[in-house]
């Protein structure tokens, strides 16, 4: 089989080379001129044979749009188009709906493994019709982790499931990381009692029901650098925790943990929060608490 990627960066790049390792023929066009393999997407889609296959790893949002809206110009009917991205669900259908003008098919696909995945291999969830899905399984099979297919790859349902999937699972992953975090910093505060921080996750690791691969990575974190000392306290989202909150209101599902650990994030930029700021004022006001002076 020939593939051919749009987005070589991290992820991309690692994937190009996880299917080649595979056997599988992949030519990717990236900006970047020290990566690709080709000058441009018009030569990428005359590079791929009909009925080409077209897997998209680019940022979610407006470059992704782009990217597909470019690629509706030149691939031709029969052709099948994959977002690999984060896009955001609802993306899904207009990309969806764009590429099918010009007769060309569309999947989503949820992709987890990050940097690691050219070794451990891409969790994929993918969204489609079970017949576009069944022509590019050699490629997904090729990403995914060894092992039994339904433990690394699953057909979550129609246009928009697999980036739909990847939401909510990048939703627990930012509540998991929060309660990692909020645990090491009760052990560190105990320092009077608590001599090995790091050797406490990296026991974890074994037997007890936290254990997880972020627990591992977590370890591999304080091996290098046990107080995080190197680190600013400042945490970024990409926008997937968000988009779970908003569909856990509109489906009036409870999400407690997933909304306060990216509550949480937002804290984590703020040197002198305005929040903590008014609750110290409000404390004093009504209780004569104690309130530490600004410098």
């Amino acid at each position: 089989m020939h593939i051919g990627i749009v987005g070589l960066g991290k992820m991309g790049a690692n994937m190009r080379d996880r299917l080649r390792a595979a056997g599988l023929t992949v030519t990717g066009y990236d900006r970047n001129a020290d990566v690709t393999d080709v000058a441009g997407t018009a030569e990428l889609v005359a590079a791929l044979p009909a009925p080409r296959l077209v897997w998209v790893m680019v940022p979610a949002g407006a470059i992704t749009t782009s990217v597909i809206a470019d690629l509706a110009t030149k691939l031709s009917p029969g052709d099948l188009v994959i977002d690999g991205g984060n896009s955001r669900f609802t993306d899904d259908f207009t990309h969806e709906a764009l590429l099918a003008e010009q007769g060309i098919h569309y999947l989503d696909a949820g992709v987890s493994g990050g940097v690691w995945g050219l070794t451990n291999g891409f969790g994929l969830m993918v969204g489609g019709s079970a017949a576009d899905v069944e022509r590019a399984m050699p490629v997904f099979d090729a990403l995914r982790p060894e092992g039994p297919r339904e433990e690394g790859f699953v057909h979550a349902g129609k246009v928009g499931a697999g980036h739909y999937a990847k939401m909510v699972h990048n939703g627990i992953e930012y509540a998991l990381m929060q309660a990692y975090a909020e645990g090491y910093e009760l052990l560190e505060k105990r320092d009077d009692l608590i001599q090995d921080v790091p050797g406490i996750f990296t026991a974890w690791q074994r037997g007890t029901v936290v254990r997880s691969w972020l627990l591992e990575l977590l370890v591999l974190a304080l091996k290098d650098d046990p107080q995080l000392g190197d680190i600013e306290g400042y945490v970024e989202d990409s926008g997937e925790g968000r988009w779970t909150i908003e569909e856990a209101i509109n489906n009036a599902v409870p999400v407690p943990a997933i909304s306060a650990s990216i509550f949480a994030r937002f804290a984590s930029r703020q040197d002198d929060s305005p929040a903590m700021k008014a609750v110290a004022a409000l404390r004093n006001q009504f209780g004569g608490h104690a309130i530490k002076k600004a410098d």
